[in-house]
């Protein structure tokens, strides 16, 4: 703990010499041009401002321990303030002395935390003393009187005294030691001997983040250039392999070559001579085309070897200037918790808590545009903490606790994560609460709320509309603020989970990369395709046989460790079409496992192409929200590829297999292929939903109507549908609402909804998503053909 104090004490004073020297340089300025004689409304303004960074300075030492900066300090800013108050008059003196003082603060600042030599520190106190009887004598003097700030010799303009109190110091009080003159002394005055001389260039400067930021994106954008050299010299190493295979069948010919021109031929004829003569100038000719060819090949082989060395160079560079870019904006997560203490004292008083907090590993550095993101899921997990986490004292003594409730913030690295914690010792969360809150919100019937186990309902936390405050208080109870957290954390590419014990308290674990926009991806191929999967959430690689994929209730599955995990075909949760390659039975396939938020899924690809590094792309503002794609990238060959984001695809290859499970069980019913199919249409306008039906009966389906939500879902309970068409804009219940209640219910939760509403907007498109709706269709482009197809392929 001292040590990491120590630490920190060492950043702020180095912190606090960039800031004193700027300030410094501000009131050597100020000063220099009110000796010089500025215009009176000038000469105000800089009493001024020399006044406040006399006063900012001074600050600044007392933050940082500097006593004797502070003192010195202290004493100018009395000076200025005088000056502004036109108590004291300006004189030459003044000015000198005023410049001496400058001069001694710019030779001690560098050696800020340092031990200074006795000599220095009795110089100090008598130019302070000097400072302080020179403020001693003022007089009343009117403005009109105020003596010109530029004077024509010393001590001829100032005020009797003033001058004399400056000037009554001695060579021997500049030099204590007059045998021992300051460094640079000769014949100079004791004045320019405490003139420091600057170092050329200072150790620190200001930039700001956003200029910075700026000069990290355009560094990542350099790793494209990396990957593109990549791909060159891939390319050249696979025409370099065409020149062997060319030397090859060169080898193999050229015996035949010399063979045919060795030989003679008893008797010849002047055709066969000609013949001869001209077979033997091809020949030569392929003598002359091989010398060439392998000429060639040693240029190209240099070339190669060329491109290789520049490769290796530009990938060097980008790679330790992405790195040391990344390092200038990593920050320690002490930068962000430094604002929890007050939080948690001033909502513990609130609330009649006693509340402790403690915090370890904030000196972990990361990615300053994650800590930006994570400050409004942290202080919420606090206040969640302290609402409905620990208990009020009078329930802690009856439980046998300590008054004090104490809530923990760890931070631990993780190779190339980090892992969040923030824990309570309160009460834990009340399952019983949840089931109410599930069962309350309509989210899941009463049977399938009865069947979920602990672990189950625990990640339930996370939805929105979910809480267990049985109040709405102003820091919580809305039951938005988890699902918030969780989306947050997952758009910056890490997980979140949750712990909790009946009175021992909550843990929430948020696992986030140490950085964002570059990361490693697996690039996968389907079909034609391309796809990055982010390598943080790839468990395992690996290749199965067609035999070890195993149907468990309707579901595939394959078996990892001895257990059971389910298996998606990566093309049909995207929906693509599926590879038409046929599989032997003796093919091994490639799988990879994907694993986020406690769920783990398997998901079969054409191939694996291997890891590379990633640059993150967005889709553009008219795609800012994509199912199952976080954004895209830009291969070294110059092709776009998507990025996959895994906790959606998670969710999709869930909800496919439930639908896929089903479909089966209706089929192995032995229901008849050319069951007529039932249609629930509803629609608040007569004449839309009877243009529906007509469209629909036409077609071949059994239609019933509702005339809107209330009545569609009162249908639908009473007889057997395979899909339900809605309207949105209804009464009484809106097609959202109805949308949201059926995928609430267990029975009708995988039933094919589409909706087809006037409401064009991408809001309301997302909203119908997030309702649950398979299908989002706008009347305005309603053409029958789009609806027939879409039910086709829902049914």
């Amino acid at each position: 703990m001292i040590d990491k104090d120590a630490e920190f004490l060492k950043r702020l004073l180095v912190t606090f010499k960039v800031e004193a020297d700027e300030h410094l340089k501000g009131m050597c300025s100020g000063l220099l041009e009110l000796e010089q004689g500025a215009l009176p409304e000038r000469q105000t303004e800089l009493v001024e401002f020399i006044f406040r960074e006399a006063h900012s300075l001074k600050g600044a030492a007392r933050a940082v321990n500097q006593v004797e900066i502070e003192a010195l300090c202290q004493a100018l800013e009395s000076i200025f303030a005088s000056l502004k108050k036109l108590e004291l008059p300006a004189s030459p003196g003044l000015f000198d002395l005023l410049q001496e003082a400058l001069d001694l603060l710019a030779r001690i600042l560098p050696d800020s935390g340092a031990e200074r030599p006795h000599d220095d520190k009795t110089l100090q106190r008598r130019l302070i003393s000097r400072l302080e009887e020179a403020g001693k004598r003022k007089i009343a003097i009117t403005e009109d009187s105020l003596p010109p700030f530029q004077g024509e010799g010393r001590g001829g303009d100032g005020v009797d005294g003033v001058d004399d109190v400056i000037s009554a110091s001695s060579h021997n009080e500049l030099h204590p030691h007059p045998n021992l003159p300051l460094e640079g002394e000769g014949t100079k005055s004791s004045k320019s001997a405490l003139i420091p001389i600057p170092s050329a260039m200072p150790d620190t400067v200001r930039v700001s983040t956003a200029r910075l930021t700026s000069v990290l994106l355009q560094s990542e954008e350099m790793l494209s250039a990396k990957l593109a050299s990549s791909q060159h010299v891939l390319d050249l190493r696979a025409t370099a392999t065409a020149f062997d295979s060319w030397s090859k069948e060169w080898a193999r010919v050229k015996p035949l070559v010399q063979k045919f021109k060795s030989s003679k031929t008893q008797g010849e004829n002047d055709e066969a001579t000609h013949k001869k003569r001209s077979l033997t100038r091809l020949l030569d000719f392929l003598d002359w085309n091989s010398d060439f060819m392998k000429s060639l090949e040693t240029r190209f082989t240099a070339e190669v070897k060329s491109a290789e060395r520049d490769s290796r160079a530009l990938g060097g560079m980008t790679n330790n200037l992405l790195e040391d870019m990344k390092k200038v904006l990593m920050f320690p997560f002490s930068s962000l918790l430094e604002i929890l203490p007050k939080i948690v004292r001033d909502l513990s008083r609130e609330n009649g808590k006693k509340i402790e907090l403690t915090i370890s590993g904030d000196d972990i550095e990361i990615d300053r545009r994650i800590l930006e993101e994570m400050k409004d899921p942290l202080v919420h997990l606090v206040r969640n903490c302290i609402d409905h986490g620990i208990e009020n004292p009078a329930e802690r003594r009856a439980k046998g606790k300590p008054q004090l409730g104490t809530i923990r913030i760890a931070v631990l690295p993780r190779d190339d994560k980090v892992e969040l914690t923030i824990a309570d010792d309160g009460g834990g969360i009340a399952l019983d609460g949840i089931r109410s809150a599930l069962l309350k919100s309509g989210m899941l019937s009463a049977e399938r709320v009865a069947e979920l186990s602990d672990q189950e309902l625990m990640t339930h936390v996370f939805q929105s509309g979910i809480t267990t405050s049985p109040i709405i208080t102003e820091i919580s109870g809305r039951g938005l603020g988890l699902a918030i957290v969780r989306e947050k954390v997952e758009k910056l590419g890490g997980s979140v989970s949750v712990e909790s014990t009946t009175c021992s308290g909550t843990s929430f674990r948020i696992v986030l990369p140490l950085t964002v926009a570059t990361f490693r991806g697996i690039l996968v191929r389907l079909g034609e395709r391309l796809f990055v999967l982010p390598a943080m959430y790839v468990a395992r690689v690996l290749r199965i046989k067609q035999e070890e994929i195993k149907t468990v209730e309707n579901r595939e599955t394959i078996s990892l460790d001895g257990e059971p995990v389910s298996l998606a075909r990566l093309a049909a949760v995207l929906e693509l079409p599926v590879s038409g390659r046929e599989t032997m039975a003796s093919d091994l396939l490639p799988v990879v496992l994907l694993a986020a938020s406690d769920t783990r899924i398997a998901f079969q690809v054409d191939e694996v192409l291997g890891e590379l590094e990633v640059l993150l792309k967005g889709l553009g503002r008219q795609l800012s929200r994509v199912r199952n794609v976080a954004g895209a990238t830009v291969l070294g060959n110059g092709h776009v590829a998507p990025i996959l984001n895994v906790t959606d695809l998670l969710k999709s290859a869930v909800k496919n297999a439930a639908y896929s499970s089903q479909r089966s069980a209706v089929t192995d019913t032995g229901e008849p292929a050319n069951r007529l199919r039932s249609v629930l249409v509803v629609e608040d306008s007569i004449t839309t939903r009877t243009l529906l039906k007509n469209i629909l009966e036409s077609s071949g389906y059994a239609v019933v109507t509702a005339v809107d939500g209330m009545d569609g879902f009162s249908r639908l309970k009473n007889g057997s549908f395979d899909i339900v068409v809605s309207d949105v804009d209804m009464p009484r219940m809106n097609g959202f609402e109805l949308t949201s209640k059926i995928r609430s219910d267990r029975e009708y939760g995988d039933l094919p909804v589409v909706l087809v509403t006037a409401l064009a907007s991408r809001e309301d498109r997302e909203r119908g998503i997030d309702a649950g709706a398979n299908a989002y269709i706008v009347k305005s482009s309603f053409d029958q053909s789009n609806l027939l197809e879409v039910m086709k392929k829902l049914i």
